[in-house]
């Protein structure tokens, strides 16, 4: 983690973690955002596949723990019940609270976790600032200007990604 805007990995979803790759890294809980990495933007609850997912983890003892910067608990508490896990939300990431808030809830250490989201300064950066390894997805939605500026704007940082192929 020597730069921190730069992700430790780039996958496509959140579907690429699965108990095959994330045990090998010693990962026994994914830190995850929310918005855009597990569902769009203002979506309330979570599709049947993140919630077979996030049950394929759980049942290879992988905690699933979401870590939103979204401000509306409902939204959070909501879509976090209805995965069945722990959510901490309004998380001012990058800074690191949050992320240790998360890894004392669920009893991990940070070298224990990894952080998955689609934003570099918020999710990576943050994760970082807390000394978890960090993957960055591609977006479920780029449907605004600003979203897929802002994905362009961190076009050199996956570059300079030690890992774009993934976790496998």
């Amino acid at each position: 983690m020597a730069v921190p805007l730069v992700p430790d990995y780039l996958i496509g979803s959140v579907f690429e973690l699965t108990p095959e790759t994330l045990r090998p890294l010693g990962v026994r809980v994914v830190l995850a955002d929310l918005d855009n990495t597990l569902a769009r933007y203002r979506e309330m609850d979570p599709s049947e596949a993140v919630c077979q997912w996030r049950a394929a983890l759980a049942a290879a003892g992988i905690a699933v723990f979401i870590v939103s910067n979204g401000r509306r608990p409902g939204r959070s508490r909501r879509f976090a019940e209805g995965l069945g896990t722990e959510f901490v939300h309004h998380a001012g990431k990058p800074r690191p609270g949050a992320f240790r808030r998360a890894l004392e809830r669920t009893g991990c250490r940070a070298e224990e976790a990894l952080m998955v989201g689609d934003q570099i300064f918020t999710d990576i950066w943050g994760a970082h600032n807390a000394g978890i390894r960090a993957a960055l997805v591609r977006p479920v939605a780029l449907d605004s200007a600003f979203r897929r500026l802002r994905y362009w704007v961190e076009t050199p940082f996956r570059a300079r990604c030690p890992h774009p192929e993934g976790l496998a």
